[in-house]
């Protein structure tokens, strides 16, 4: 049908779907996916079969599975861009590396919502729990192992005292805890996590 300018209205059954669009529909077939399959079951390929792409799209729009999931999710915190922030402190100083990076996550609104949201969602939801600690354990803690020298026990024990100070602080707002500011608590948790870290 046309218009009163006489161009063509509608998509016509040979145009392909523009960039935006192909993008959001491979969201929404990782969305699908990393629900019914978690994490570790959804492959780039599976997600690009459900979108009905090529998996060279996949790559082109997000990079790898990691890219997918962070987007898909909406999870604030792309680990590739963090990691080389803490490993850019030198061998003694990765547990400050870790806390100031974590609190640059951690006190930033927009991102710490959807963080809450998260933890939230997993203590409530085997399912979602599932889903985050799969992310986590290859995501984040698989990475971290093979860039530092720290156990995955270590590495573990490091991120449950991080998210527990983050739970105590902004979810519980326990004080003096709440309060304090970000030099004194890099100052009283830097040596424990380095101690993690380097054990």
């Amino acid at each position: 049908m046309s218009d009163p300018r006489g161009r063509t209205r509608g998509r016509g059954p040979g145009r392909r779907p523009g960039p935006t669009e192909t993008r959001e529909k491979i969201l929404a077939a990782a969305r699908d996916l990393f629900a019914e399959k978690g994490y570790d079951g959804a492959s780039l390929r599976a997600i690009a079969r459900a979108a009905e792409v090529d998996p060279a799209l996949v790559h082109h729009f997000f990079g790898n599975k990691e890219g997918v999931f962070v987007e898909a999710m909406r999870f604030p915190v792309d680990p590739s861009v963090l990691l080389p922030r803490i490993m850019s402190f030198p061998p003694d100083r990765l547990g400050e590396g870790l806390i100031r990076t974590f609190l640059h996550v951690w006190e930033d609104d927009e991102r710490r919502a959807p963080l809450l949201a998260m933890i939230r969602s997993a203590m409530t939801n085997e399912r979602a729990a599932a889903l985050l600690r799969e992310f986590v354990a290859s995501a984040l803690f698989g990475r971290a192992s093979q860039a530092t020298e720290a156990s995955s026990l270590g590495i573990q024990a490091a991120a449950g005292q991080m998210i527990g100070l983050m739970v105590l602080r902004h979810v519980l707002r326990v004080e003096p805890l709440a309060s304090a500011s970000e030099d004194e608590l890099i100052e009283l948790v830097a040596p424990t996590l380095q101690r993690y870290l380097t054990s």
